[in-house]
């Protein structure tokens, strides 16, 4: 079997950690290695997360002494991943049972699936379900199954020090023009916290997304990869101007 690599970064998640980590160990594919990154967390999270990797072999805890970010707690599991693929799932999100027997049946030799989500509350009622239209429309990258040689042949990483890293990262691994099947799936359920960092109004996070944006644009040499971080600014200024 290939083993998945599940990286999952935690901040003072108590109150959802344990349904997540139950939906990864009851996943009905079982090659999987659960990666539990605890980024300083000041609740029980630590707590839950030792609990589990106690019930579970496949559990690995590692953790950070101070909060870091998210993008430091998922660097964190990317050094200790040893899958053949790579999945992230945050803390306070969880996915269907046949969430990673779904998308390892259509990766095949590609480097990347790509898939939709529900949007839910915290009862499990389901707010939106949406899949994406184009592959460069979400920059989440817990919409995706990655193969983990990209990440080491292209250097990625998720920058640090900025809290809408996730869209950096995504410029980033769009440039490496990946090989990619898009799958109507919706087996990611994505918990609509108000008080999530990204949910919060953050005019300095913006100020500084939007900056690095425009470096990148800049740097680069590629027309469309240029077009591409052009269309995903604009398309994230409106995004914004309708939750100000």
């Amino acid at each position: 079997m290939h083993q998945i690599s599940v990286i999952v970064p935690i901040y003072n998640a108590e109150l959802y950690l344990g349904k997540c980590i139950e939906s990864l160990i009851n996943q009905d594919y079982t090659a999987l290695q659960i990666i539990l990154v605890d980024d300083g967390s000041t609740d029980n999270s630590h707590a839950i997360a030792e609990q589990y990797a106690k019930q579970d072999s496949r559990i690995e805890v590692y953790s950070h002494s101070s909060n870091q970010g998210q993008s430091a707690a998922r660097n964190t599991g990317l050094r200790y991943a040893t899958g053949e693929f790579v999945s992230f799932v945050d803390a306070d999100d969880y996915v269907d049972m046949d969430f990673y027997t779904f998308m390892l049946q259509h990766i095949g030799n590609l480097d990347c699936v790509q898939i939709g989500y529900k949007r839910v509350t915290r009862e499990g009622k389901i707010l939106v379900e949406k899949l994406p239209k184009h592959f460069h429309q979400f920059t989440s990258p817990c919409m995706r199954l990655y193969r983990h040689d990209l990440f080491r042949k292209h250097h990625l990483y998720f920058p640090s020090g900025m809290i809408y890293e996730d869209v950096v990262f995504s410029i980033d691994f769009w440039k490496t023009k990946p090989t990619y099947k898009m799958l109507p799936y919706t087996g990611y359920h994505y918990l609509a916290n108000t008080n999530s960092t990204t949910a919060m109004r953050n005019p300095i996070a913006k100020e500084l997304l939007f900056a690095t944006l425009k470096e990148k644009r800049v740097q680069s040499k590629s027309l469309s990869h240029k077009l591409l971080i052009l269309y995903t600014t604009i398309r994230l200024k409106f995004h914004f101007k309708r939750y100000d």
